[in-house]
């Protein structure tokens, strides 16, 4: 199996001094996204539901100099998204960059068994979610016309994979609602971008996954490695500087080669 990493973080100029929010900041992918952003001089609001997950993500970049804060929240939930509006607003200051990254429940669930009490609770964890996070924070962002917004999806979305029917459906979801609002706000200088990682070697996947078997898995994609957070991360940074200036409404596929369209 090739080098489980890249080879560094990038660095954008442009970043410093931004705010962002990064949903799912506690979670791996988020961390590591939340971590890249403040290591480009972003100041970033972690966000998650686990307190102490919160903390560890918050400290790790305390400590390596960078600015954070952290805010527990149900991105499930109106007010809950509401109030980390208004949180971020008044810590931080108006917000540059939304790294919608909430989201999960994608386990395998054979549709012929799927119960309509959990196909609503994936809808409402991923697509639902997304939507009342960038909600809540878009008005701001017409105002100042100005905003990236970086929505995460799967690879699930983009092929016919193992994860549940309602995962795929709403990652797909995610999917659309992200180009169509990168038509409607490009007036507005808000642009909108979409990831859609395929398996990242993370520490859940490490607990369930042995040793060889994860070498196995890597050998089925084409440059012969499974992702790893800082995959996602580099990508998250690309969209929300101004490298990516003249990009809106596309699905970046992180994927290692496996997902071609």
């Amino acid at each position: 199996m090739k080098s489980p990493s890249i080879p560094f973080i990038p660095n954008y100029p442009d970043l410093a001094g931004k705010v962002a929010v990064v949903t799912g900041g506690s979670s791996e992918l988020g961390a590591a996204t939340a971590q890249a952003l403040a290591k480009n001089g972003v100041s970033v609001a972690v966000v998650g539901r686990e307190q102490t997950a919160i903390d560890a993500t918050v400290s790790g970049i305390l400590s390596k100099g960078g600015h954070a804060i952290g805010v527990a929240a149900d991105c499930t939930v109106q007010s809950d998204v509401e109030r980390l509006h208004d949180t971020v607003s008044k810590q931080l200051g108006s917000v540059d960059i939304l790294a919608v990254f909430a989201g999960g429940n994608g386990m395998p669930v054979p549709t012929a068994k799927e119960t309509v009490t959990h196909w609503r609770e994936v809808i409402e964890a991923n697509l639902t979610s997304t939507f009342l996070t960038i909600s809540a924070f878009l008005t701001d962002m017409i105002e100042r016309q100005s905003g990236a917004i970086v929505t995460m999806s799967s690879a699930a979305a983009r092929q016919a994979a193992k994860s549940s029917a309602a995962y795929a459906a709403a990652k797909s979801g995610v999917i659309a609602l992200s180009r169509h609002l990168a038509g409607e706000f490009s007036k507005d200088g808000i642009r909108v971008n979409c990831i859609a990682p395929s398996a990242i070697e993370t520490d859940h996947m490490r607990s369930r996954v042995p040793e060889e078997q994860r070498k196995a898995l890597a050998t089925a994609f084409p440059l012969g490695r499974l992702g790893q957070p800082e995959d996602v991360a580099a990508a998250t940074l690309f969209l929300a500087s101004s490298a990516s200036s003249w990009i809106t409404g596309i699905t970046l596929d992180i994927a290692g080669g496996k997902v071609m369209l």
